[in-house]
């Protein structure tokens, strides 16, 4: 089964959370009036799509609706598809690793899957002919330099790890002093799983990110937060938090197969401005794949 056809798949219980319910809005009212506005409104926010998002489409359906006077409810809906579809391909998708070696930092709170997803990526990145190093920064969780070192070995790819509680920032010094001798491509960083409230793990976040910048000044860097799709709404505040800490340039969103609330995505891109670079539809190891908006648009909006 291709990626395609994994994702149509993965996206079953979000079509029918999402796209089906608009249907059966736009089904139930013959014309364009408040109460077509109001029914959206809650089938948009129980989407997961947020609060701030859905007032900004429905702002935007609005206008679009009076500018152009339209009176068949049909209309309103493929006019709500461009929205929707604009937002999602605003931000930039692409991942800029364009020096050797490149950096990515991978951050998230503990049970995202963020270990799986470097293990993914290293693996995503092998086998487009890149090498690629991974440095076990998460020293904090007991075993997560194991499990690092398992996700190493299916991908056929080399680490570097210290002892569990040793400084993950000289983890990250060794890693990029390794990459610079063997000619290392890309470098994928696991981070400990924070909670944004540990104040003393979010410095050491900044930390990491410091001693990237000074060893490798000009390098590609990629700050990506894992987050489980899973989890709707929570996923927004989650990324809210960690841009302030690390500054992120993108977010790997997992667990899409699992879940009804993929409608997370369209508030992601809407409130944070921040691209959605991989997603992840499944256990095995290409199971994450980059993020195409249109394929997302074509799946979700093929009312």
């Amino acid at each position: 089964m291709g990626f395609f056809d994994k994702l149509k798949k993965g996206l079953e219980k979000t079509k029918t959370n999402f796209s089906e319910k608009i249907n059966d809005v736009f089904a139930t009212f013959v014309k364009v009036d408040e109460e077509l506005f109001d029914e959206l409104e809650e089938t948009l926010i129980m989407a997961d799509v947020g609060v701030e998002t859905t007032d900004e489409i429905l702002t935007a359906l609005r206008d679009a609706v009076k500018r152009n006077n339209i009176k068949d409810p049909q209309d309103v809906k493929q006019h709500l598809v461009k929205i929707l579809s604009d937002i999602l391909s605003k931000a930039d998708q692409e991942m800029h690793l364009t020096t050797k070696p490149s950096i990515v930092l991978i951050v998230g709170v503990n049970g995202v899957g963020k270990t799986t997803s470097i293990g993914k990526l290293a693996h995503y990145y092998k086998e487009q002919g890149k090498n690629v190093l991974l440095a076990a920064g998460d020293t904090f969780r007991a075993a997560a330099g194991e499990q690092l070192q398992i996700w190493a070995d299916r991908a056929g790819v080399e680490i570097i790890k210290h002892g569990e509680g040793a400084d993950p920032g000289a983890v990250i010094f060794d890693a990029i002093a390794a990459a610079k001798k063997r000619g290392t491509d890309i470098i994928l960083c696991d981070t400990a799983g924070r909670l944004h409230n540990k104040k003393n793990l979010m410095e050491e976040l900044k930390k990491i990110i410091k001693i990237a910048d000074r060893e490798l000044p000009d390098a590609s860097k990629e700050v990506l937060l894992v987050l489980d799709a899973t989890t709707g709404q929570n996923a927004l505040q989650q990324a809210k938090l960690f841009d302030a800490s690390a500054g992120l340039t993108g977010l790997i969103l997992t667990k899409l197969d699992g879940t009804a609330k993929g409608g997370v995505i369209i508030g992601l891109s809407y409130e944070q401005n921040l691209p959605v670079k991989f997603i992840g539809v499944g256990e095995q190891i290409d199971d994450l794949q980059p993020f195409v908006p249109e394929d997302f648009s074509k799946i979700l909006f093929n009312f």
